[in-house]
């Protein structure tokens, strides 16, 4: 079923409603859709190398406003709709770790779930349901997700379609090794500066 829904996902890009479907797949994706956007993205950016920063800004955008929803649900419907999701995912067990991730570094965590392969998701309805402020849930959000799909977006800008191997094969790696450098430098800052 998950192949069914990746390939549903990708033919999209050959379409002329690809802009709007990764818009779309980004605002799912970020509050209850297993498959993530960055597929669509890569697909429609190589195909279209120019149009690369336009579609990272309309997944950026599908992605802010679906976590949105995420904290929406997990701030007024966690138990409707949220722990469905959440038990969906097989994360139920994680709401502890992610409460005291967001008890260590706030809105933060959002910011580190909204760049690494961590089920975004589960940090929007996390974040509702702990209300995080939601002011602060919304720049993490905004600055992460934006990085993100930014990075993905230039990269294929500068290197064209070779790349795409390259990010489909290293993307967790890469997400990682960002993540670490965005943790180090707050580090920095919060204890040097």
């Amino acid at each position: 079923m998950l192949r069914r829904l990746y390939d549903w996902v990708l033919h999209w890009a050959e379409t002329p409603y690809g802009g709007w479907a990764l818009f779309f797949l980004a605002f799912c994706e970020s509050s209850f859709f297993p498959i993530p956007p960055d597929i669509l993205l890569i697909a429609l950016a190589v195909a279209v190398p120019k149009k690369s920063f336009r579609y990272a800004l309309s997944c950026s955008a599908g992605s802010v406003l679906g976590g949105c929803l995420g904290y929406l649900i997990g701030w007024q419907f966690m138990a409707a709709v949220g722990h469905r999701i959440i038990t969906f995912y097989h994360l139920a067990d994680k709401i502890e770790y992610i409460a005291r991730m967001f008890q260590q570094y706030d809105a933060w965590a959002i910011g580190i779930a909204g760049f690494t392969p961590i089920p975004y998701k589960v940090f929007t309805i996390s974040a509702g349901m702990f209300e995080i402020n939601f002011f602060v849930f919304l720049l993490a959000s905004a600055v992460s997700r934006s990085a993100r799909f930014f990075i993905i977006a230039a990269l294929i800008y500068i290197f064209g379609a070779a790349i795409q191997s390259f990010i489909d094969r290293y993307f967790n790696l890469l997400a990682v090794t960002f993540t670490v450098l965005l943790v180090a430098g707050f580090i920095l800052l919060r204890y040097v500066f």
